[in-house]
């Protein structure tokens, strides 16, 4: 039912816009307007000035090739400069760097420092990263006690992959008590919003009737949005579930399949 957890290095979708751009407000117009060699020749000199916002942006457009040539090893050198004034997006971004080794040889011992300190400044997919880590051991004492620690933390903050690995962490009794009841809970605030693996998850506890009490049709419902999205595994269940139900049963099923809208962060 449940993948191991393994470490996933999320796509972080930052834009300068989402940087929070903090200083004198040159260059976030000439990128609104994909200008981008005209924001780089104005972000450059105030990130080399110490601007940490500019030079957050400046690592942004090297990692991703915007407005100059892709170059891993110039991302980081920005990242870092950033990072090491506290700022915690780019606290991330050096973690996912050596995580991934690009622009640097890959260090999870590294990574999880990086890590940690975005996840302590409350930045939520850092604190994530930090519980995947931790869970993993990959580099690092595994420690499913700290993995659960830092997967609360961004599940409250409405992380919907933090609130389906701490759904698992319950389902499995890993790292804290087993409660199949308390893994659902995490397991629907992730399904409301989306997230493929844990509506493939809450079709399986409503197939077994585990945490919650068995219902076919909602086991199938949320086994038609998890194939809906391409999960791999989702198919063969709602075979499985559909076996067992009446035509009017898996009509109903496809219903609220269809009528099915995600919700919001919860």
């Amino acid at each position: 039912m449940h993948k191991h957890l393994v470490l996933f290095a999320a796509l972080f979708t930052l834009s300068v816009a989402s940087l929070g751009y903090a200083g004198s407000n040159e260059g976030k117009p000439a990128y609104d307007r994909r200008d981008y060699a005209e924001a780089y020749k104005t972000f450059k000199p105030l990130a080399e000035k110490g601007d940490v916002q500019a030079q957050l942006a400046l690592g942004w457009m090297y990692a991703n090739g915007i407005g100059v040539k892709q170059d891993n090893p110039e991302a980081l050198k920005w990242y870092h400069k950033a990072a090491e004034q506290g700022q915690s997006d780019a606290e991330y971004l050096v973690g996912i760097m050596y995580l991934t080794g690009n622009g640097v040889q890959q260090d999870n011992a590294e990574s999880l420092k990086w890590f940690r300190k975005a996840a302590e400044q409350g930045n939520v997919e850092a604190q994530c990263q930090t519980g995947m880590i931790y869970a993993s051991g990959q580099g690092v004492p595994k420690d499913e006690t700290e993995a659960v620690k830092w997967y609360r933390k961004a599940a409250e903050q409405g992380n919907a992959m933090a609130q389906n690995n701490l759904g698992v962490m319950y389902a499995r009794g890993q790292g804290v008590s087993k409660d199949e009841t308390e893994a659902v809970k995490w397991y629907r605030k992730a399904a409301e919003q989306g997230y493929a693996e844990t509506q493939y998850n809450m079709g399986v506890m409503y197939f077994n009737g585990r945490g919650v009490p068995q219902s076919f049709v909602e086991a199938l419902m949320w086994a038609y949005l998890a194939e809906a999205q391409g999960y791999a595994v989702a198919p063969k269940l709602c075979d499985e579930v559909a076996q067992r139900m009446t035509q009017p049963q898996i009509a109903e099923a496809q219903r609220l399949a269809k009528e099915w809208k995600p919700k919001g962060k919860d």
